[in-house]
């Protein structure tokens, strides 16, 4: 079963590298997408249908690009498609959620004292929000509202503010902010797989048989679009997000997921403005700060605490072990003085990753990531500051993989 372990560490991590590899892939050709649309120019002489065009530089050559708002005249020999950057991220996303939160649900997912719940149901609950979510916004989309891009946008904002409110209710603070970072790139990929590119299609189908393409499918693939362009850096920081457990694991942490959506719109209004030719609106970037200084300070609110220490099963397996005593008092000598409430060590003011070692039920409930960090890795305590033995480091592996047979 140890081994198993090592291999599960090992997948997550192969994991997590595809899929910031095919984010990158996503989020750079949207961002180039999003600043060449913005920065096209209306000049004397273009092809007829053309709506704008720019010169660019890069790689040592020149590039004349234009752009056709419905379509050309006829169908060019080579059409390059950007979806599959889309595609990949989302499902190397969900594979991760998979193996990281699912498989892991009784460590990741579920937090007893917020919804004490089975792993089936969690996992059920955490699936049927992802595909509710798109159902929701998709039906927005196609009402009315959609007549106007920013009166939509601001019923959107409420909608995501309840459901970082929801998701706190159901799941640990962690598995919150990475479901709502799921929920929104949920949304934001299918409207690439279900609205963007089968649009673009029915234009190409058109332009085959002769017929003239309506502009109303290339002004819906537009909209979708702007929507993706204005999520992309919330969905970046609610992804690395379980990195801080100073957003994820406070008391006021839907707040904090929801101001972060406003900082990620100013951010963006920003650069779209720039690239546009419509000035540099420089009162976006002091809004930002403002907003990320009360984040910081709602992060210092004492978190309340409630409901009893609780272990779970597998918890229970560790403390039963006959390695459990000495494995605890070699934790609380060389790892609780970070790990803790109120850390102990200088520069430290919350425990590293929100996980506290306090007491029994809590080491017994992350004996994994002990046996990871500290026994099967060096890399726990950061350069063994708390001076941790090879002996202590062979007893945490002892006591681990003694449990699991």
């Amino acid at each position: 079963m140890h081994d198993f372990a090592i291999f599960w560490e090992w997948l997550s991590f192969g994991v997590r590298w595809l899929h910031v590899v095919t984010a990158i892939a996503w989020i750079g050709s949207s961002f180039y997408f999003i600043t060449l649309d913005l920065g096209l120019v209306k000049r004397e002489g273009m092809p007829a249908g053309a709506t704008g065009e720019e010169w660019q530089v890069h790689g040592g050559g020149f590039y004349h690009i234009q752009k056709y708002m419905v379509a050309p005249e006829r169908m060019p020999e080579h059409l390059t498609w950007f979806k599959w950057e889309s595609y990949a991220t989302w499902m190397s996303g969900f594979f991760l959620l998979a193996v990281v939160y699912y498989a892991g649900a009784d460590l990741y997912l579920i937090d007893p004292n917020v919804l004490d719940v089975s792993a089936p149901i969690a996992i059920f609950i955490s699936m049927a929000s992802l595909a509710l979510g798109w159902l929701i916004y998709d039906q927005l989309c196609k009402s009315p509202l959609a007549n106007n891009d920013t009166l939509l946008m601001l019923v959107l904002f409420p909608i995501l503010v309840a459901i970082a409110w929801g998701y706190t209710q159901l799941f640990t603070g962690r598995a919150a902010f990475l479901h709502l970072g799921a929920f929104t790139a949920t949304i934001m990929s299918a409207n690439v797989f279900l609205t963007i590119i089968p649009n673009q299609k029915i234009v190409v189908a058109d332009l085959i048989a002769g017929r003239r393409p309506d502009p109303k499918y290339g002004k819906i693939a537009k909209t979708r679009s702007l929507h993706n362009n204005y999520l992309t850096l919330p969905v970046i920081f609610l992804m690395i997000s379980n990195h801080y457990p100073l957003a994820f694991a406070t008391e006021f942490n839907w707040i904090i997921a929801s101001l972060i959506f406003l900082i990620g719109v100013l951010i963006r209004h920003y650069f779209n403005s720039m690239h546009a030719r419509k000035g540099k609106p420089h009162w976006t970037w002091a809004l930002a700060a403002v907003l990320f200084i009360f984040i910081m300070w709602l992060s210092t609110v004492p978190r309340v605490l409630t409901g009893e220490e609780q272990v779970s099963a597998t918890g229970e397996i560790y403390m039963a072990s006959e390695h459990f005593p000495a494995v605890r008092n070699a934790v609380l000598g060389r790892c609780s003085m970070c790990h803790a409430a109120a850390p102990a060590w200088d520069g430290i003011a919350f425990a590293p990753k929100g996980v506290a070692l306090e007491t029994e039920a809590q080491i017994a409930e992350h004996a994994r990531e002990i046996y990871l960090q500290a026994g099967r890795s060096h890399a726990m305590p950061p350069g063994n500051v708390s001076g941790i033995t090879p002996e202590e480091r062979a007893l945490l592996v002892a006591w681990f993989e003694g449990a699991r047979r």
